[in-house]
């Protein structure tokens, strides 16, 4: 006798059971039921489709160049990521047009706080000593004065730091001046009129950083977040729309109850916009009202003569805003490309931006991302390492007497060389293609014609001519000798004389650049 065992298909399913409707289910709790069933159809196929949109486009990035732009706080990153917007994405620099003219404000009322701090310093007074004086290497532009110590420029055969000092002069022409006592009192009265757009200074920096701190970096430095531009215009489109509901509603507004109605306001244009925010606004209309002012102060000779003693010492924007004063506070101010390309302002954290780049009759999706450089921001970076197709590393060869805001015993030039070490010998990025920017070659140009010399801030430089050429050609031979040391795969580097803020010149650059990006990647996809 054949023994037969059930068939499975003749038992009852546990999950039907477990699932099965109750026998005392009602037609309501029926229908409930069905809507949720629905429902949680509904959710499980829009999962599955994002799931295949996600794997869809993680497809097509493989396909993707993703670039790093890596180098200390103040080295020029920023604007060369404004360089790659305007010459691939010209219409986001043109939306984010508007949010600049805040960034411009804050540069310039630092530019005038800094002055007057400085001068008040040196008592309004240029008393014919030099910037050896030990208030010299005081950092002036905090409420506690720090003495500096010496550089470790040894640990990269550069040298040691002969002298500290801070950061680097405006280079201006030298200007002797002798005292006299209506000069200084000048000073006083242009100081007493400046004090109301001064005292505004913070309430400026805490609209541009929402308050936001960064550990690790410098005192008194201010910092904004990826996206700031964006989040900008949109305070000003939410500012100008309450106007609006105001306008064609004053009762709303308990400010105007009772009060008889006036014409309304006229339309609002391009310009009539700028002054949404009453912060800026106020701001404007101060710098409206007082830029004789600055300019006097700007052009006054006791100024003049301690910024050429390089007892006064500005960020290397200040020039650049203090001398088209005129222009900037002008009533409709809007920022011109070059204000943004000089406007500054330290990002936090990573910032992404993408862009559609045409190589050769090819489009490729670009992914460039611009670092925080402060000490406390490179952890940042580690993350980005892993997919990265190439890395522009930018040194500030104009900084070699300048110090880190963050660690006043460091000389910039020596924390380049060290970051640069870090970056050939990681080892994730031993296949990266690999471009060296040496920034601010046009500070370095006027620093060395104004006699500023390389070998009283790096003793290894010795005997050598305090020249444009054999100044740079020194600093590219330690970074050329950096990236031998570390270089097991036979990398190409890829060296660039940079003035970023030079548009026509930088993006002949870029072009170059992309190009040989564009070889490596075609030959690290086999496909050259």
């Amino acid at each position: 006798m054949v023994l037969r065992t059930s068939s499975i298909r003749s038992q009852d399913d546990p999950l039907s059971l477990a699932i099965r409707p109750p026998s005392t289910e009602t037609d309501s709790d029926r229908q409930a039921r069905l809507r949720q069933e629905a429902e949680a159809r509904r959710i499980s196929e829009q999962i599955d489709e994002e799931l295949k949109a996600d794997r869809k486009k993680w497809e097509r990035s493989k396909g993707d160049v993703k670039l790093l732009l890596l180098g200390q706080a103040e080295s020029g990153k920023s604007t060369l990521q404004k360089q790659f917007q305007l010459m691939y994405s010209p219409s986001s620099l043109e939306s984010e047009r508007m949010s600049w003219r805040t960034v411009v404000y804050f540069n310039v009322v630092r530019s005038i706080k800094k002055i007057l701090a400085t001068l008040e310093v040196w008592d309004d007074i240029d008393d014919g000593t030099d910037s050896q004086s030990a208030l010299e290497r005081q950092e002036l532009s905090h409420d506690e004065f720090s003495a500096l110590g010496p550089s470790k420029l040894g640990s990269q055969d550069l040298g040691p730091s002969a002298s500290p000092s801070p950061p680097s002069p405006i280079t201006t022409q030298p200007l002797e001046v002798a005292y006299t006592p209506t000069r200084a009192s000048s000073i006083s009265e242009l100081r007493l009129r400046l004090h109301s757009l001064v005292r505004i200074e913070p309430q400026l920096a805490d609209r541009l950083s929402g308050g936001v701190s960064a550990a690790g970096c410098g005192k008194g430095e201010v910092f904004v977040r990826s996206g700031w531009q964006a989040r900008t215009v949109q305070k000003r489109q939410e500012l100008m729309g309450k106007r609006q509901r105001r306008s064609l509603n004053p009762s709303s507004d308990p400010a105007k109850v009772g009060m008889t109605e006036q014409a309304p306001e006229r339309p609002p244009t391009s310009l009539s916009t700028l002054d949404t925010d009453p912060l800026i606004e106020e701001i404007a209309s101060m710098l409206e009202q007082l830029h004789g002012d600055i300019r006097t102060l700007w052009e006054h000779p006791i100024v003049r003569a301690l910024i050429s003693k390089r007892k006064l010492k500005l960020d290397e924007w200040s020039e650049f805003f203090l001398n088209d004063i005129a222009r900037i506070s002008a009533r409709g101010y809007i920022p011109s490309t070059d204000d943004i390309l000089h406007a500054r302002i330290q990002t936090m954290g990573v910032s992404e931006h993408v862009f559609d780049v045409d190589v050769h009759g090819r489009t490729v999706t670009w992914h460039l991302y611009d670092v925080g450089g402060a000490r406390g921001q490179r952890h940042t970076w580690v993350p980005y390492f892993d997919d990265a197709n190439a890395i522009i590393f930018v040194s500030p060869i104009s900084a070699f007497d300048q110090y880190l805001e963050e660690d006043p015993r460091t000389n910039r030039i020596d924390d380049s060389l060290q970051l640069f070490t870090q970056i050939c010998s990681n080892q994730l990025l031993k296949r990266v293609h690999l471009v060296l920017f040496l920034n601010k070659t046009d500070i370095l140009r006027k620093k060395l014609e104004l006699g500023l010399q390389v070998s009283k801030y790096i003793l290894s430089y010795g005997e050598r001519p305090n020249e444009f050429e054999p100044v740079v050609n020194y600093f590219r031979a330690h970074f050329q000798q950096v990236h031998r040391r570390n270089n097991e795969n036979r990398r190409v580097l890829y060296v660039h004389l940079t003035n970023v803020t030079d548009t026509t010149a930088t993006q002949d650059i870029i072009a170059n650049v992309r190009d040989s990006i564009f070889r490596g990647y075609l030959k690290s996809a086999a496909l050259v």
